[in-house]
């Protein structure tokens, strides 16, 4: 399936993304960014969607982009295209019945590309959306994220951090709301 990696080149811009949210740290990133003025694509989970329905929709209602990021983070690995297909679907079904809208990007768990996921894309009219910086979040602290993503932006970059950590519940995400209150300052200038 058709994947990006990265944005145009010659303007000034990057994307910023979170994977495997909603979680109750949600809202502490949502207000950084609404501080900054600052949109993001939120690659959510459907089964935290499912969990945490009001925090999904608040996402959504602040102008935020949603996007696919199956239904329970399993990865594709020796997955078959039937797995891909249902795991993909649900998502897609609990995020438009709680939100409203059907996402059109895709980021699959931890990036696992396999055989299938390509025409399971197709079907389901998904665009995949890599990342040219990951911050490394869940195992770094907020400096050494910070320092790895100002390292690696660059006009048209796309951005890869976590408001949640797979589908566990009241994940610890301080290093990195840290990271994003010290990144988008940076980003911005």
């Amino acid at each position: 399936g058709r994947s990006v990696w990265r944005g145009p080149g010659d303007r000034p811009a990057v994307a910023l993304t979170f994977d495997d949210g909603p979680s109750e740290s949600t809202p502490e990133v949502l207000e950084l960014l609404d501080r900054h003025r600052a949109r993001a694509t939120f690659f959510q989970c459907g089964a935290n969607v499912t969990r945490l329905p009001q925090i999904a929709r608040q996402v959504s209602s602040a102008g935020h982009q949603i996007g696919n990021h199956s239904y329970s983070h399993s990865r594709f690995y020796f997955r078959s295209s039937r797995y891909i297909h249902d795991e993909l679907t649900r998502a897609q079904e609990s995020i438009g019945e709680v939100t409203g809208f059907r996402p059109t990007l895709l980021r699959a768990p931890c990036g696992v590309r396999w055989p299938g996921l390509g025409r399971v894309q197709n079907q389901l009219g998904l665009l995949g959306v890599m990342w040219t910086v990951i911050g490394r979040d869940w195992t770094l602290s907020a400096q050494q994220v910070s320092r790895r993503v100002l390292r690696g932006v660059r006009n048209g970059a796309i951005i890869c951090l976590h408001d949640g950590r797979c589908l566990r519940a009241q994940p610890d995400i301080q290093a990195t709301v840290e990271a994003v209150r010290r990144l988008l300052p940076e980003l911005q200038a």
